[in-house]
C-alpha cells in the first residue's frame, strides 16, 4: 500500500519512519510512504501558503491552490488518482480498531495534514474522501494524526511484529481492552505476579486474561461491553463472570 503525506513539515515524519519496530513496514515497502512538502507547491519568493480569512477572524487558512499542485503532483505519481483522500480534522470520524484493520488491508491513500485554522473549504469540498480524528481534542495539526495513523496500520503488516498473536491480543481488537501483562521478576517489592500467570496450565493462564479484560472493559468503557453482547463475541462464560461482577 501507498501513503501520500502532503505537509508543511516533511521534517517530522523522518525519525518516525526509520526507528521502532514499524520501520520493518516501511523499508520492506509495505507501507510506502512518500513526503510531498507543501511548500514547493507554493509560487513566489515567500512561497506562501496561507492568508487571512475572507469575513475576519482570527488565524489564517491554507490556501486552494498550492495544495492543488501539491495533490495533482501526488496523483500524478500514483497514476493519475488516488483510492482515498483523508483529512485530519476534529470534525472527522475518529480512529478506531476497526477503520484501522480495514485500511491495513487497503491500497493506502492521500494523508492531508491541515495546519492553521483550516483548510480552504472548497478543496476539502472538491477532493477529500475521508476526515478523521484522534478525539475530542484540537491540535496544532495533522502530523500526529497522520503518523498514528501510518503507525496503527503499519503494526498489521505480515512480519512487522514478528509474533502475529501480539497485535491480535491488542486491546479493541476482539472489541474489548487489553488484560495487565507482567514479566520478571516475579516479586518485586513484595508484589507477586499473579498465580494463574505462573501456574503453566495454559487453560488457566487464557480464563484468566479473558477476565482480566472483561473487567477492565466493565471497569472503564462499559460501552464496549454492549457493543460486544451485541454482535455476539461474548460467550456463555464470559456473561456468567461479567454477571458475577455486577454482583460484587
Amino acid at each position: 500500500m501507498r501513503f501520500d503525506v502532503i505537509t508543511l513539515f516533511p521534517e517530522l515524519f523522518g525519525p518516525f519512519l526509520t526507528h521502532g519496530v514499524t520501520r520493518r513496514a516501511y523499508e520492506s515497502g509495505q507501507v510506502d510512504v512518500r513526503l510531498w512538502p507543501l511548500r514547493d507547491h507554493a509560487l513566489g519568493n515567500y512561497r506562501r501558503v496561507d492568508d487571512r480569512p475572507f469575513g475576519g477572524g482570527p488565524g489564517m487558512v491554507m490556501l486552494i491552490e498550492p495544495l492543488e499542485r501539491a495533490l495533482a503532483a501526488a496523483k500524478a505519481e500514483r497514476g493519475g488518482e488516488a483510492p482515498a483522500i483523508i483529512h485530519f480534522t476534529p470534525t472527522g470520524r475518529r480512529i478506531d480498531q476497526a477503520l484501522v484493520q480495514h485500511m491495513a488491508a487497503g491500497p493506502g491513500g492521500v494523508l492531508l495534514c491541515g495546519r492553521y485554522e483550516g483548510i480552504d473549504q472548497r478543496f476539502l469540498d472538491r477532493h477529500v474522501t475521508l476526515e478523521l480524528s484522534l478525539g475530542d481534542f484540537v491540535l496544532s495539526g495533522g502530523e500526529l494524526p497522520a503518523l498514528a495513523l501510518l503507525d496503527a496500520i503499519a503494526r498489521l503488516q505480515d512480519g512487522v511484529l514478528r509474533d502475529a498473536a501480539s497485535h491480535e491480543q491488542d486491546s479493541f481488537s476482539d472489541g474489548l481492552l487489553d488484560c495487565p501483562h507482567y514479566s520478571r521478576p516475579e516479586i518485586f517489592e513484595g508484589q507477586s505476579v499473579p498465580d494463574a500467570l505462573l501456574s503453566g496450565h495454559h487453560a488457566e493462564i487464557a480464563r484468566w486474561r479473558r477476565e482480566q479484560s472483561l473487567r477492565l472493559t466493565m471497569e472503564r468503557r462499559p460501552e464496549l461491553i454492549e457493543a460486544a453482547r451485541a454482535s455476539g463475541r461474548l460467550s456463555k462464560q464470559d456473561e456468567k463472570f461479567l454477571a458475577a461482577l455486577l454482583k460484587g
